[in-house]
């Protein structure tokens, strides 16, 4: 079973749970591509990390204070979801995997991969619509829209960039699957 990123849902409303997320590590990476591609290009890299693609860290040898060794490799347990932003510049999509809660920034280990980042997230509310269905822009793009019309009639202020969350592998049938759109909001 593939460990799910932990919230609580702190009320219900037309169209959205509004929940609070705590802070989380995400191991990201930016990619310039169509909305369709970016996870696509982005999976191989981020999956070679998880699968041990990075240097771990351990601590030094002896009880003086110093930095933590870095040696050896690390599996990483595979999380659910794989989340999408948009990028920095027009056409680039952030693609992020979150990292279990078992790890600190401390105790997460450094990619291999240069373009492989690790971020703290801070912890946040937000509006979350789920649906099931394909993983199309157009699909995304229209629960978008909705969540962002649902959260000003609740009254509520976004606050960040709308999230793409993908919860299930490509090979499970399109209407079986769990996506969901992710809206931050101010507290």
């Amino acid at each position: 079973m593939t460990e799910q990123q932990p919230y609580r849902v702190v009320s219900r409303h037309p169209g959205f749970e509004l929940r609070r997320y705590p802070a989380h590590l995400v191991a990201e990476m930016q990619i310039q591509a169509s909305f369709t591609r970016a996870p696509i290009e982005a999976f191989r890299p981020l999956t070679a990390y998880i699968g041990g693609a990075n240097r771990a860290r351990h601590p030094p040898p002896t009880a003086t204070p110093a930095l933590p060794a870095v040696s050896g490799s690390e599996k990483i347990a595979m999380t659910a979801p794989v989340i999408q932003v948009e990028g920095e510049w027009p056409g680039a999509y952030l693609v992020q995997f979150v990292m279990p809660v078992t790890f600190t920034a401390a105790t997460l280990p450094e990619p291999v991969d240069a373009r492989v980042r690790i971020r703290e997230v801070p912890a946040q509310l937000a509006a979350a619509m789920r649906f099931s269905g394909r993983w199309t822009e157009q699909a995304f793009g229209q629960r978008a829209t909705l969540l962002g019309r649902s959260v000003t009639a609740a009254g509520l202020q976004p606050t960040g960039a709308i999230r793409y969350a993908r919860f299930d592998p490509p090979w499970k049938p399109w209407f079986l699957r769990r996506n969901e759109v992710v809206l931050p909001v101010v507290e």
